[in-house]
């Protein structure tokens, strides 16, 4: 099963990640990130120690939002809540924790589950469970009572650079979520010099790295699986908004960016993710000038070898 990804202007590319058998050995062998992404912790594990046995597992538990189920009223309607994350949220995780339990998945970070099942796009079993518990958390923190409006300081900076201006961003955010067809969410990421990515092919080139991207993915896809750092996102799975629009998906988008977003948070996970993005290069630059290093090294010795052979050849 192949995912695509949408580029919503100013590029529009298309994504057909390569295929893949399945996990080979540990699903920790799969995983490809050498610094973990770790935007935020959308889910408290708690642990137990299965009975007559050493091993840890690790439980998901479903976190409510963060404000109460009417804060956001009448954008967003307490009825929605209690149908969204009461019953749809809660049964992925639900869902999650069984399909994992006792598998070589049990006790791995959420993000690396996703990784793992996403399996290069031939998705596994876990996966749809895995992805949905953790954008549904994000969702949630995606919005705040009094939201909207417009955002600040680097931020903006960066829309408008990468966006030309504030209300083209919007206006092409909108559009990302609006035309997303069936299932599926619109976000807003980070994307970091990142070009040689094990799970997908990279749609941009070195020149539009370091920079923010819209995308639209089907179904559970998030970002993380292309290396993307998720920033901000909307779910336009219909159950996220008929009871308060009926099929008026784009009143709904309007409503959430004019009125919801939590630019506040979004603010916060850019500055997470160019840290983590600098950590990881670093890392990453160092590893390279200690390989070169050894490498001269290895060749220093060779010649050195070669000189004592003939200085035996002389003395002969």
């Amino acid at each position: 099963m192949a995912a695509a990804i949408s580029m919503a202007s100013p590029l529009t590319a298309a994504v057909l990640p390569s295929q893949g058998t399945g996990l080979r050995g540990s699903a920790l062998g799969f995983l490809w990130r050498k610094t973990q992404i770790n935007v935020n912790r959308l889910q408290q594990r708690q642990f137990s120690r299965k009975a007559g046995s050493n091993v840890i597992t690790a439980k998901f538990e479903l976190k409510p939002p963060p404000y109460p189920l009417n804060a956001l009223e009448p954008h967003m309607s307490r009825e929605t809540f209690e149908y969204h994350w009461g019953k749809h949220h809660r049964t992925y995780v639900e869902n999650l924790n069984k399909q994992i339990s006792g598998t070589e998945l049990d006790g791995m970070p959420l993000e690396d589950i996703i990784i793992a099942t996403y399996n290069k796009g031939d998705i596994l079993p876990a996966f749809n469970n895995a992805a949905q518990a953790w954008n549904h958390e994000f969702f949630w923190e995606s919005m705040k009572p009094g939201g909207g409006g417009k955002p600040s300081g680097d931020l903006l900076d960066m829309i408008e650079r990468d966006f030309r201006s504030f209300e083209t961003f919007a206006e092409e955010f909108k559009s990302a979520a609006a035309t997303q067809f069936g299932s599926g969410w619109a976000w807003l990421a980070y994307k970091a010099n990142r070009l040689d990515v094990d799970n997908a092919v990279n749609p941009l080139a070195s020149e539009k790295d370091k920079r923010l991207v819209i995308v639209k993915s089907p179904n559970a896809v998030n970002p993380l699986v292309w290396d993307y750092f998720p920033l901000l996102t909307i779910d336009v799975w219909e159950h996220a908004y008929y009871l308060d629009f009926e099929n008026q998906r784009p009143d709904y988008i309007s409503t959430f960016m004019e009125k919801l977003v939590s630019w506040d948070a979004v603010n916060l996970r850019l500055e997470k993710a160019k840290a983590l993005a600098a950590e990881r290069e670093e890392e990453e630059q160092r590893k390279k000038k200690e390989e070169e290093e050894e490498k001269l090294s290895e060749g220093d010795n060779v010649e050195m070898y070669l000189d004592n052979d003939s200085d035996d050849s002389e003395a002969e």
